[in-house]
């Protein structure tokens, strides 16, 4: 398969997928090592595709931003218990954090694409933090940042955000 045809065959494939596809399935999909898939997707991205890079894989926005309710939500911790804490509430409620998000004093909003919808994906996330790997980009703000958050409608939503206000996670 040429080059061209295989950047079809990804795009192809992320939309009709509605979770991520990692780098490493796409590469075994297309008989190719994934460094050529990173390649790949830079190469579809500069030709104007809007493809995120999530710690679960690869997505398409319009294959996963399909929920009934959507915000914005100020929340704030410093522990890698309360992240942990605050993603699991998020998604095991039925929520997904679509991505996170901080106010820089110097280089503005810097913002992260998380798509994460299930426990397992919120495992795979705090690994890098838990094994003490990176830091989270919310310390740069004192523990303060943004959350998009979707659920499939606006009960589900509110019974998030009680959730996260009941922990005492939101900033208000």
């Amino acid at each position: 398969m040429e080059a061209r045809e295989r950047r079809s065959a990804i795009l192809q494939l992320l939309r009709n997928r509605t979770a991520p596809v990692t780098g490493g399935e796409l590469a075994a999909r297309m008989g190719v090592s994934r460094q050529v898939i990173v390649q790949d997707i830079a190469l579809l991205r500069t030709g104007g595709s809007r493809i995120l890079a999530t710690p679960e894989g690869y997505v398409l926005p319009a294959a996963t931003l399909k929920s009934a309710a959507r915000r914005i939500l100020a929340t704030r911790h410093v522990t890698n218990q309360g992240m942990r804490d605050e993603l699991e509430t998020v998604v095991d409620l039925g929520g997904t954090m679509v991505d996170v998000s901080i106010e820089h004093a110097v280089y503005g909003e810097i913002s992260a694409p998380l798509m994460l919808r299930t426990r397992a994906g919120v495992d795979m996330f705090m690994a890098h933090f838990e094994k003490g790997d990176t830091a989270p980009i919310s310390l740069l703000t004192g523990g303060v940042h943004l959350h998009t958050v979707e659920a499939p409608n606006e009960d589900v939503m509110e019974q998030i955000v009680s959730a996260l206000r009941r922990k005492g996670y939101l900033v208000e």
